[in-house]
């Protein structure tokens, strides 16, 4: 029994170096995993955020060209106390 404990404990210390190599390629392989997992939540928060940006754009947009009609740039000045008038054409004399 003991040779068979040595003969084991030999194989081990012979193959040190190979065992270690797989032991490193191990936790590589685990880190790169939770790294590109974390990755990946971050894309899709990302995501979110960029639909949620695109939607807050949109609603200003129409909001902004609802205002700027005639009619509401009409009501907003009346409400300040200003006027608008009629525009006027330029017409340019030959002479």
């Amino acid at each position: 029994m003991s040779q068979l404990g040595t003969l084991s404990a030999e194989l081990l210390f012979k193959n040190l170096l190979f065992v270690l190599f797989i032991s490193l390629l191990g936790l590589i392989y685990i880190a790169n995993a939770h790294f590109a997992e974390k990755k990946v939540r971050q894309i899709q928060s990302m995501q979110r955020d960029v639909k949620q940006l695109r939607w807050e754009y949109m609603t200003l947009k129409s909001e902004n060209m609802y205002n700027s009609k005639l009619s509401e740039v009409r009501k907003s000045a009346e409400s300040d106390g200003l006027k608008l008038r009629k525009p006027r054409k330029i017409v340019s004399r030959k002479y």
